[in-house]
């Protein structure tokens, strides 16, 4: 998509046509059954990639203001330019292009949200940035924006939309937060968890990381302190390219678990039989999204960065991953056969997001620089190569068994309660029916038995009553019949039949009265006779109680035995959707494996193709101005103008040295032709500032390397520079001075004899200027300094006081650790930091007020590398410790 472009290149410049963005193999979706039983198609999706251009900073202001930026974007054509020189360009389209000025939100709404929206939908999405050491990849993507809100990444933002859009009642959100340092995975969230393993399954190929923490997201605060406590945890490192590069790839993955609404299986209500509880179970549908961020650590060039050491090693390990990245999409790009994805552990967790089943958004972030122009082009080479991977984006859809089975339990807990609740409450009735027939029994018996008693009682005594009236009756008789005067026998028979009749009547009256008491008897009878009745009555209402109780247990047992059943029947059904997905993902297994042993020899062409790319973009990076500089004039030539008489040729000669000079290609020419040796003989003998500036600008472009500032002490470049500073006036001959200086402050073996020689001094001297920019190069080349002799001192190659505190630095180092000036402010934070891990310096420093610096540096620096720094190193030093105990400082 590369095509050459003509004239001088402007944002606004000549219209062409846009090259075709579609898909570099059509294939059909691929019908899959996933584990729900129903299909879903592979949907083909095409990684997306946005370029995003760093703005200069603050050592890149300085060192190109005499140049222009080697790349040019045109948004509104989603173009890039990147000048070979001042006429000509290659030209790249992209999905999106980002200027310098995009905001954070603009970034995050083309690049993250379309992949945020798809794994709130139920895919798996990934968003990755890459790019070289120091274009802001890791401020792309995690920055938490806690000072200034509209500086959140894609971490934060992405959250933020993800919290919004579910429900936390019935969805759920959880986190791992890994790092891949030296080819090992390790747990951002728990260091001491170090060594975590990569399990894949056999059949179908997927990764993952059972030994990872998983912490569930309620809120977005607890995520940010998940973030925090991450970064803090991951290694960085202070590198000539970038004083806070990360060492490591870092890896966020977000899992996002939502339900379906409207799809969820329902329970059968009924209290009664469940013939048919079995029929009408249908599990709830579940919707798993995996959205997998990865801040990749910055490719680097060894002699640019100045790794050494450690530093070096794990250089090499960020380099061999990502070359490893590189082969695998080199490999989907062109339909390769067989992709190395085994490699390396950052290819193997990436399988699924290159030629896999997520939605991939790529971030490729570039400098202006045109002294990176060779990592720039690298990049965007990298991001072209990316556009060209299909994924086959795939749903994540499947029955929610854990759910259905906590339904169950619930629905079955509640049938135990309602029928216990139920048999409490009919044994309750039952003893209250035996309760009230038994009373009733008791109320009628005793009340027959008062009756009975109350009736022979009033019997009894009536009949002794007539008894007595009679025998009365009898004894009066008697007295009549024995009187002397008797009257005739006429009237005996009279008389008597009179009082027999009155016998008569009594006895009759006697007769009705104990029939009506035998009667009343018959009623008592009859009484106690209903009253037996309704307690056989109550018994068989008891017995039907019993028999309605035994019914119950009758049912209880029934259902007992259908919840059995029901168990069973969901066991059946994990099994079968378990048989279901290996039996469907067995296919695709197959089909991997024959693809896996076949066209070995297409495999070692392309490799030798690999090998020979990067000789091929190397030949391009020369500028043809340069080359037909050499061939039409020639280096020699150049250099002896640097001694001509005409003050006006040396000027123009010392400016073309210096231009060359800033090509590293260039830059071992010059020294071997003697150019070193003529530019330090400028220093000595002119007295024209401007050579003296332009002189001094390019000795610091080859002071870069290491090589060249060995040569440039042991002819003297020190004193030179030293004697330049101390009679310059101008600021920006100043700055070239020190920046000169503070590249050469950075070399392990100079340090005495740099000391030796005035160079500290010649620093310290160069603060007479007031100008900011001077002030930076001084501080730079001090934390340089102070780097160095901290790490000679731990290795025991260096004892006694800082050579910085010997020479008087330490008052203006504790005076400027405040200063406004951000790019001062840091290396002096940095220089503080190092001066204090040396426990011999811990006295000159308190005594000069810098542990006061330290204390404000551990609790309000805005770089989290620097604060960590400086309270682990007041905590790891026992004088500084037992100042502040003094002091009262907590």
């Amino acid at each position: 998509m590369a095509t050459s472009q003509g004239g001088n290149g402007h944002r606004n410049g000549t219209h062409t046509h846009r090259a075709s963005l579609k898909p570099h193999v059509k294939s059909k979706p691929v019908q899959r059954r996933n584990s729900t039983g129903k299909d879903h198609a592979a949907v083909p999706g095409r990684v997306r990639v946005a370029v995003r251009l760093r703005p200069r900073n603050a050592e890149e202001s300085v060192a190109d203001a005499d140049f222009a930026d080697c790349v040019e974007l045109q948004p509104e054509l989603k173009r890039l330019k990147l000048r070979k020189n001042n006429w000509d360009a290659d030209t790249y389209e992209f999905d999106e292009v980002l200027t310098e000025f995009s905001s954070q939100k603009r970034v995050y709404e083309v690049v993250a949200r379309p992949v945020v929206e798809s794994v709130l939908d139920g895919y798996n999405g990934t968003i990755m940035a890459y790019g070289q050491t120091g274009t802001g990849k890791t401020y792309t993507l995690g920055r938490l924006g806690e000072e200034d809100n509209a500086a959140r990444g894609i971490m934060v933002r992405a959250m933020e939309d993800i919290l919004a859009n579910i429900s936390l009642e019935t969805d759920s959100i959880s986190v791992s937060y890994l790092q891949l340092y030296m080819e090992t995975i390790q747990d951002l969230l728990d260091p001491a968890n170090d060594n975590i393993a990569i399990v894949e399954d056999p059949k179908t190929g997927d990764v993952s990381l059972p030994g990872a923490s998983l912490v569930d997201i309620r809120d977005q605060q607890s995520f940010v302190e998940l973030l925090r406590l991450g970064e803090a945890h991951r290694f960085a490192a202070n590198t000539k390219l970038n004083t806070e590069s990360s060492r490591s790839h870092a890896i966020l993955m977000v899992h996002v678990k939502r339900s379906v609404k409207g799809r969820d299986a329902a329970l059968s209500s009924e209290n009664g039989n469940h013939p048919h509880m079995v029929k009408s179970i249908k599990p709830p549908l579940v919707r798993k999204g995996k959205l997998v961020v990865v801040d990749l650590a910055g490719s680097e060039r060894i002699d640019k960065s100045g790794s050494e050491g450690h530093t070096l090693e794990e250089a090499k390990s960020i380099n061999l991953s990502l070359s490893a990245l590189g082969k695998c999409i080199n490999a989907l790009a062109e339909n390769s056969a067989h992709v190395p994805f085994r490699d390396s552990k950052l290819t193997r967790l990436l399988r699924d997001s290159f030629g896999g089943t997520a939605r991939t958004s790529l971030v490729i972030t570039i400098g202006p620089s045109p002294r990176h122009r060779g990592e720039t082009a690298s990049t965007i080479m990298f991001g072209q190569r990316a556009m060209k991977v299909e994924n086959m984006v795939k749903l994540k859809e499947e029955f929610d068994y854990k759910s259905l089975s906590r339904r169950l339990d619930i629905e079955l807990d509640k049938l135990i309660v309602e029928h216990e609740r139920q048999q409490k409450a009919f044994e309750d009735e039952v003893e209250r029916l035996a309760t009230e027939a038994q009373e009733r029994i008791s109320d009628a018996e005793r009340n027959y038995v008062d009756s009975l008693e109350k009736e022979r009682s009033k019997y009894q005594k009536d009949y002794m009553e007539s008894i007595k009236k009679l025998e009365e009756q009898l004894v009066m008789n008697q007295r009549k019949n024995e009187k002397p005067h008797m009257k005739s026998s006429g009237e005996i028979p009279r008389v008597s039949l009179e009082e027999l009749a009155d016998l008569k009547k009594m006895l009759q009256k006697e007769t009705h009265l104990r029939k009506a008491a035998e009667g009343e008897v018959n009623n008592l009878k009859s009484q106690v006779a209903e009253l037996k009745k309704s307690e056989a009555s109550g018994k068989s209402e008891i017995s039907k109680l019993h028999n309605m109780l035994e019914d119950k247990e009758q049912q209880t047992k029934k259902l007992e035995g259908e919840i059995a059943i029901l168990q069973s029947h969901l066991l059946q059904l994990r099994l079968e959707a378990d048989e279901t997905r290996r039996h469907y993902d067995r296919g695709g297994l197959e089909k991997e494996t024959g693809d896996l042993n076949s066209l070995p020899s297409q495999v070692k062409q392309q490799e030798q193709q690999q090998q020979q790319q990067p000789q091929e973009a190397s030949g391009n990076r020369e500028k043809p101005s340069i080359a037909k500089l050499f061939e039409q004039v020639g280096l020699q030539k150049i250099l002896s103008l640097l001694e001509a008489e005409d003050a006006d040729v040396r000027i123009h000669a010392v400016k073309v040295v210096a231009n060359l000079a800033a090509e590293e290609t260039n830059q071992g020419k010059i020294v071997e032709a003697g150019g070193l040796t003529s530019l330090l003989n400028l220093l000595k003998s002119s007295q024209d500032e401007t050579i003296h500036r332009v002189a001094a600008g390019a000795i610091a472009n080859l002071a870069m390397n290491e090589a060249n500032q060995e040569l440039i002490m042991v002819q003297g470049g020190i004193s030179l520079l030293s004697m330049t500073a101390a009679n310059a006036e101008d600021p920006q001959t100043l700055r070239m001075v020190a920046g000169a200086i503070a590249n050469l402050c950075g070399n392990d073996k100079l340090q005495t004899k740099l000391r030796s020689e005035g160079g500290i001094k010649a620093l310290l001297g160069m603060v007479r200027c007031r100008h900011p920019d001077v002030h930076a190069q001084v501080a730079r080349g001090i934390a340089n300094f102070a780097k160095c002799e901290s790490r000679a001192s731990s290795q025991g190659t260096k004892s006694g006081r800082s050579f910085l505190i010997e020479d008087g630095a330490l008052p203006w180092i504790v005076q400027n650790a405040n200063n406004e000036a951000s790019s001062v402010r840091r290396h002096i934070e940095l220089a503080l930091c190092h001066l204090a891990q040396h426990e011999i310096n811990a006295r000159d420093m308190i005594s000069e007020g810098a542990l006061w610096e330290l204390v404000r540096i551990s609790r309000d620096c805005s770089r989290e590398d620097i604060k960590i720094l400086a309270h682990r190193t007041l905590l790891s030093s026992p004088t500084f410790q037992a100042e502040m105990r003094r002091l009262r400082v907590h």
